[in-house]
């Protein structure tokens, strides 16, 4: 309001307010959720050695989102007297959040299906060997693209250009190295923010698509082969 909404109304702060204010209550909710039953279980002696670790260590991953949430909204409320930009939270810390929601969320659900779901027993030949790899630098890539959206959504980059698949009137814009030195531009530059954020979602679809692709040509049990089309799926509608 100082800095950049002079004319913000009462209503128009309430609705910012009740959004965060429900996506703290709602975090907190997520943390009981987490944080009551596993005691219970725990003192039922309902879970095995292997299972508390696993508890003890998503719990633990439950307060650190929280910490590292308050530490995100923490950097956009610091007086910044030497800069000119507008007020907005760290970038980086947006992305560490987002990051560790990510982890947070792929091990609950892992978690959770290696309990309900019984493991299949296949024999590991070369292509499932492969197959196996072939998912998990996939999972890497998309994990290092929905990162990169939060570097966009930090620094507001999906303003810069709105058009595609070109930016602008060319597929590399101008300005793409206008920070020095040079490895600023990839964390910094809205630009090259953007046109990485780019980059990346292309190569996770083909990515995907390429391991749908492959998955066909192995006799893999039914459950596998719906995981690999919904993941293709999934990914056309992103």
């Amino acid at each position: 309001f100082d800095s950049l909404n002079h004319d913000m109304t009462l209503t128009e702060f309430k609705f910012i307010w009740y959004m965060e204010y429900s996506h703290r209550m709602w975090g907190r909710v997520v943390g009981l959720a987490y944080i009551l039953p596993s005691a219970y279980f725990w003192r039922k002696g309902w879970l095995s050695r292997r299972m508390k670790g696993c508890v003890l260590a998503l719990c633990g991953l439950v307060c650190f989102q929280g910490l590292l949430g308050w530490y995100m909204v923490k950097s956009g409320l610091e007086d910044k007297p030497d800069s000119y930009d507008i007020p907005r939270v760290s970038q980086y810390r947006l992305a560490a959040h987002l990051g560790s929601a990510l982890v947070l969320y792929s091990a609950s659900l892992w978690t959770g299906l290696s309990v309900l779901l019984p493991q299949h027993k296949l024999p590991e030949t070369h292509q499932l060997l492969r197959l196996r790899q072939f998912a998990h630098g996939t999972t890497a890539l998309i994990f290092l693209t929905a990162l990169s959206g939060a570097f966009v959504a930090g620094l507001d980059a999906g303003l810069v250009y709105n058009s595609f698949p070109k930016m602008g009137e060319r597929w590399i814009p101008d300005d793409l190295l206008a920070f020095s030195p040079v490895l600023r531009n990839i964390f910094e530059n809205p630009t090259t923010v953007q046109f990485d954020h780019r980059i990346l979602g292309i190569a996770s679809v083909t990515a995907v698509t390429a391991l749908y692709l492959f998955s066909r040509k192995i006799p893999l049990p039914r459950r596998t082969r719906m995981a690999a089309t919904s993941l293709l799926a999934v990914a056309c509608i992103q």
